[in-house]
C-alpha cells in the first residue's frame, strides 16, 4: 500500500495551546515561595475535579484569602504575567467540570487547569511510597513526595494513544463505548503497556477493540488529559474497510465506517452535548484532541 500524506492540525489541541512557565527554579526555594504566597493566585479544585468559573474565566483566590501561611498541599503551577500561580485541593464546592466547560476556557486557563488536575490527582493517589510503604509528604512546592527514610516519588503521567482509523481515501472508522449515548462516536484509545512502543500500542489496541490490522501508523499531536493524569498521543492509521470487525475486549459496543461528508455534517451540527435529536452522528467537543484530529481529517478549520 502507498503511504498517505501525514495529517497535521491547523491549531494545537485545546489543552496544549499555552506553555506555562513552570518556574522550576523556585520549587526548591521555600523562602521565596512563602514571601510570594500572600499575593499569589490560587486555583482551587475539589476532589471531583471541579473549579470555580466566572462565565468563561477561571476564578482565582489570593493566597492571603486562603491562609496566612502557604499550605503544605499548595502546588506551584508556575508563573503567568509575572504572578505565581498555585493549585490547592479544597473541600467539595459547586463548581465547573473540565469535560463539560473546558471548551469555553482561554488557552492560558485551560493549560493551568489541566496542569492543576493532573498534579493534584497524582497527590491524591501517592500518599504512601511504593518503595517502602511509608507515608509520604509533599516537597519541592508539590513536585515530589518523600518518606522519612528519604524514598522519593515524582509525579506520574500515564501515556495513552488515541487513533483515527481511515481507509486511505474517504472513509473513517469510529467507535462507541457501551456507556455512551447511541449516536456518540469517537476515536479509539488505550493505555501504553510496559515494553511497548507507541506504534505497537496503536496496533494492539485496534486489534483488541475492533479486531482489525492497521498500517501506515503516523503521529499527529498530543495533549494532557488529566482524567486522572494522562498524556494523550494522537495517531492516524489505515485499515481495510472490508475487514471484519470483532469486539474482542468488550469495551466497544459498536463501530462503523463514516464518509467524509457525514463527518463534516456532524462537525457542523455541534458536538455530543448538542440538542440534535435527528443527527445520525455526534462527535466529541473541542476539549478532546479527538475532535481536532477528526476536523483535520475532514478538512474543517
Amino acid at each position: 500500500m502507498v503511504s498517505v500524506a501525514k495529517l497535521t492540525l491547523t491549531v494545537p489541541p485545546l489543552l496544549s495551546r499555552y506553555h506555562v512557565d513552570r518556574a522550576d527554579e523556585l520549587r526548591a526555594d521555600p523562602a521565596a515561595l512563602d514571601t510570594a504566597w500572600p499575593t499569589a493566585e490560587v486555583l482551587r479544585v475539589d476532589p471531583r475535579g471541579r473549579f470555580a468559573l466566572d462565565g468563561t474565566a477561571l476564578v482565582f483566590a489570593r493566597g492571603h484569602e486562603i491562609a496566612a501561611e502557604r499550605p503544605v498541599g499548595a502546588v506551584l503551577l508556575g508563573r503567568v504575567d509575572g504572578a505565581l500561580v498555585f493549585a490547592l485541593r479544597v473541600e467539595k464546592f459547586d463548581g465547573a467540570d473540565l469535560r463539560m466547560r473546558g471548551h469555553l476556557l482561554s488557552p492560558v486557563d485551560s493549560a493551568l487547569i489541566a496542569e492543576a488536575l493532573g498534579i493534584l490527582n497524582w497527590h491524591a493517589s501517592a500518599g504512601f511510597s511504593p518503595v517502602d510503604g511509608g507515608p509520604t509528604v509533599p516537597g519541592r512546592a508539590g513536585w515530589v513526595r518523600s518518606t522519612e527514610s528519604g524514598a522519593e516519588e515524582f509525579p506520574r503521567t500515564d501515556a495513552a494513544m488515541i487513533t483515527l482509523v481511515h481507509d486511505g481515501a474517504d472513509q473513517v472508522l469510529l467507535g462507541r463505548q457501551h456507556q455512551w449515548p447511541e449516536r456518540l462516536f469517537s476515536l479509539f484509545a488505550g493505555f501504553v503497556e510496559p515494553g511497548e512502543s507507541l506504534e505497537q500500542c496503536v496496533a494492539r489496541e485496534l486489534r483488541e477493540e475492533v479486531g482489525i490490522e492497521v498500517d501506515d501508523i503516523a503521529y499527529v499531536a498530543s495533549q494532557p488529559w488529566p482524567f486522572p493524569r494522562s498524556l494523550m498521543l494522537g495517531f492516524t492509521a489505515r485499515a481495510d474497510r472490508e475487514a471484519q470487525l470483532t469486539f474482542h475486549d468488550g469495551e466497544i459496543a459498536e463501530a462503523r465506517w463514516f464518509s467524509r461528508l457525514q463527518v463534516r455534517e456532524a462537525l457542523a451540527a455541534g458536538d455530543w452535548s448538542t440538542d440534535a435529536p435527528d443527527a445520525p452522528l455526534l462527535l466529541p467537543n473541542s476539549i478532546s484532541i479527538a475532535r481536532g484530529i477528526v476536523e483535520a481529517w475532514a478538512g474543517v478549520d
